[in-house]
This record gives C-alpha cells, sequence and structure tokens, in this order.
C-alpha cells in the first residue's frame, strides 16, 4: 500500500544528494539531512509493516471464523480491520501534505507543493501579527529588564574591559577605513562653511572686553615689553646706526651720531620704565586702545566688516585650507595612537565611564527606566516601521524555494514524526472498532 518516492530511492541508491540549482530552491542536503531521511523511511516501513501486519490478522481472523474458531475471531476481525482504515486514513493524510496519494489527482492533496507561497505568506502573516507587534515587542522587552542587567554587566570590570576592546578596535578599524582626503575635505569645507556663514568680530570683541577687563593682557604687555628691552640692549648699535642713516646729508656726522645716541638713550628708558613700573602711563595708554578696539569690534559697522573682510582673505588662502585638512591626520593618528595604548588615557576614561554607567544602570530604578524606554521605543519603531519588510523576508524567501525541494526539506525534517500518526491510527483504530464491536455485541447480539 506504500509507494515510496522514486526520488527518494535513487538518491539513497547514489548517496548524499547534491545542492540544488542556484534561483531553484538553495537548499543543500548534506549527511544530516540523508540521516533524517534515512530515519523517516525506516518509520514509513514500521508503519507499514504494521498496516500489514493487521491486514494479515484480518484474514485470518475471518478464516478462523468461517472455520468455526469460536466467537473470538469476530472481535480481532473488528479490530483489525478498524486498524486497517486507521492505517489507511493515516497514511492518505500524511502522504497528501507532500504529494498526491498514488499520483491521483484528488483535490487538497500535495498541500506543501501547492501551497508553498500562501504558507509562505501565512506564516509571515503569523509572524508579523504575533511576534512584531508594538506591544508584544514593548511588553517582552519590559520583562527581560535590560536596563538593570545592562548595568550589573558593565559594573563588572572584566565585562567593562572587554567593551573597551571592542569599542576600540571598531575605531580603530573605521579610521582605517575612511580615506583622509575624503575626510580631510568634508572637515576642511565643514569649517570654513562655519566660519564663514558666523561674524566673528562681535565675538572677539566680547572676548577681549573680557580679558582687558580681567588684566589678562597684562602679561602679554609685560612679555612684549620685557622683550623689547633685551633686543634694544643687544642692539644698540643697530638702532643708532638705523637712526644716524636717516639724517640729511648735510648735517655733520658728529651730530648724526650725537642724535642717534640720545634718540637710543630715551627708548631705551622710555621701554625699562615702562617695563618696570606697572602704573606706566603708555600701559594705561594701551588698555583705553584695546578697550576701544573691543567696543568698535562689537558696535562699529566699519571695523566688524574690515574683520570680516581679513577673515575670508585668510581662509581662502591656500596654506590657512592645506593646515586645515592636514589637522585630520594629526587628530587620526592620536586616536589611534590611543586606541592601541590600553594604558592610555582615551581608553582608561572610556572603561571608567562605563564602569560608573554600569553601577548607576544596577542601582538607579530612574535611570534603568529611561534606558528600558529607550530600548522599547527603538524596538517598536523598528518592528512597526519595518514589518512588512521583515515579514517579506519569509514570504520572499518561500517564494523563491523549489517546490519539490522544500516538500523533501521538511519531509526529512519532520516526516518521522508523521510516520507515528500513521502507527498511533492503526492502534487507536484497532482500539476504537474493537471497543465499537463489543458494544454492538453487548447490545444488539
Amino acid at each position: 500500500m506504500e509507494r515510496r518516492d522514486s526520488d527518494t530511492a535513487a538518491g539513497a541508491a547514489r548517496g548524499p544528494v547534491a545542492p540544488a540549482a542556484p534561483g531553484a530552491a538553495g537548499f543543500a542536503f548534506g549527511a544530516a539531512d540523508e540521516e533524517r531521511r534515512h530515519a523517516v523511511r525506516r518509520m514509513k516501513t514500521l508503519a507499514t509493516g504494521l498496516l500489514l501486519a493487521v491486514a494479515v490478522v484480518y484474514v485470518l481472523a475471518k478464516w478462523a471464523g468461517s472455520a468455526g474458531a469460536g466467537g473470538w475471531t469476530g472481535y480481532v476481525a473488528a479490530a483489525a480491520e478498524a486498524g486497517m482504515v486507521g492505517a489507511l486514513a493515516d497514511w492518505f493524510a500524511v502522504t497528501a501534505l507532500f504529494k498526491r496519494p498514488m499520483g491521483l489527482p484528488i483535490p487538497h492533496t500535495a498541500i506543501i507543493p501547492t501551497k508553498k507561497d500562501q504558507l509562505g505568506q501565512s506564516l509571515g502573516d503569523f509572524v508579523g501579527e504575533n511576534f512584531l507587534s508594538g506591544e508584544v515587542v514593548r511588553r517582552r522587552l519590559r520583562s527581560v529588564a535590560v536596563g538593570r542587567r545592562l548595568g550589573g554587566w558593565l559594573a563588572d570590570p572584566a565585562n567593562a574591559d572587554r567593551v573597551t576592546a571592542e569599542v576600540s578596535t571598531a575605531l580603530r578599524g573605521a579610521l582605517t577605513v575612511l580615506r583622509d582626503s575624503d575626510v580631510q575635505a568634508v572637515v576642511g569645507e565643514a569649517i570654513t562653511r562655519r566660519a564663514a556663514a558666523q561674524e566673528i568680530a562681535p565675538g572677539l570683541g566680547t572676548l577681549l572686553e573680557r580679558v582687558v577687563a580681567e588684566g589678562g593682557h597684562a602679561r602679554v604687555v609685560d612679555l612684549v615689553v620685557a622683550r623689547a628691552h633685551d633686543w634694544l640692549v643687544e642692539h644698540g648699535d643697530s638702532v643708532m646706526t638705523a637712526v644716524s642713516g636717516g639724517a640729511p646729508g648735510w648735517t655733520p656726522r658728529f651730530v648724526d651720531r650725537k642724535v642717534g645716541d640720545r634718540v637710543y638713550k630715551e627708548l631705551l628708558r622710555f621701554v625699562t620704565e615702562m617695563r618696570d613700573m606697572p602704573a606706566h602711563p603708555a600701559r594705561g595708554a594701551i588698555d583705553r586702545f584695546l578697550r576701544d578696539f573691543a567696543d568698535d569690534l562689537q558696535s562699529d559697522p566699519e571695523t566688524r566688516a574690515r574683520v570680516e573682510r581679513l577673515k575670508s582673505e585668510v581662509l581662502g588662502r591656500g596654506e590657512v585650507q592645506d593646515l586645515i585638512a592636514s589637522a585630520w591626520g594629526s587628530v587620526r593618528a592620536m586616536i589611534v595612537a590611543a586606541a592601541e595604548d590600553e594604558r592610555s588615557e582615551l581608553r582608561l576614561r572610556v572603561r571608567a565611564a562605563l564602569l560608573s554607567l554600569g553601577r548607576r544602570l544596577a542601582a538607579e530604578e530612574r535611570l534603568q527606566g529611561k534606558v528600558d524606554g529607550w530600548l522599547e521605543n527603538a524596538a517598536v519603531y523598528v518592528v512597526t516601521t519595518y514589518q512588512r519588510e521583515i515579514t517579506s523576508l519569509i514570504t520572499d524567501t518561500v517564494a523563491g524555494w523549489d517546490a519539490a525541494q522544500t516538500s523533501r526539506k521538511i519531509e526529512a525534517h519532520i516526516g518521522r514524526d508523521l510516520q507515528f500518526i500513521r502507527i498511533n491510527g492503526t492502534v487507536v483504530g484497532a482500539l476504537a472498532g474493537l471497543a465499537i464491536y463489543a458494544v454492538s455485541q453487548a447490545f444488539g447480539g
């Protein structure tokens, strides 16, 4: 009564089946699949053998009954007959899942090959409705308590070290993949565009006003005056020569030297006094000049316009653009070196931040709630926005499978269990037939 699949028999004779052609099913039957198919064939043999056994029992019981063996033969024959009916019915049901029983075009058979696409669509809809709904995802994530678990995990120094190492590796990889020319162009364009769009004069004026008010410029003045004094002391001859060389040609040379010496001494005295006297009038003049200039930077349109023109000229110079672009190379080298060094300040700070975050997450319920809420909202957004794309992965994949290959693959995985249905059908049918026959004999004679 059992008709074996010719492909299955041929496959068993040839050994492992070769992978399906690309685009047909994408399945490959390996050693594990072959073992499953052998197990299915063994269970088919067992179920069919049981069917044949009850058929033999039925024939013998009928023969014994006709030979006058006694009333017990009726009970045995009824049980065997019902067992055959149950076995055949379940054989038909199991076989109809994968192919047409005995090759007959009976409606609603070969369900998996003929209804493969509909099954894939139904499976996709089932997953979307029961696993990818916003409420299901939110409820599941809330029960997991991701924030608290993540906090406890990060609070472990070993885990913090692991995350730090993984982040460092990812950072190094990302910086290695990025092309310097592309990043330099982006950084240079971003800095230039932002600097060009932002007027800098008012900000510079505010900063200069604050520096003068706090006396921060005094150190710069001290440095300049001290350097000027030292330079005058070291290059006195040059100063006097410059003054003498600028005198008219008709003046006597001793007069020129006298004038040059006088100018040098007065200049040196002025610079020395300015260096040694914090309240020197020249220092006050510098303060007033800086305050006025700071005010002009903030309120004088002409001064602000001149600063903007100067800014545009500076930004437009090739040297400045090269400097901005080359800054990326220095930054990248610094970050890569810090990421590779386990004792670098960058990695130590990242590790400390992770440990601190872990301890806070493990202890603070409010922070746990925030993290859980962020994760829930993100997950719900993804599943509700891309639910169709996610479920289409199932439906499109199933639709791309070859029907015959799909049927054989599924049968290899679940066929052994399905053969137990045939065995159970035989046993249950026999018991039911026996019970029905016994009741009918009891009440009907």
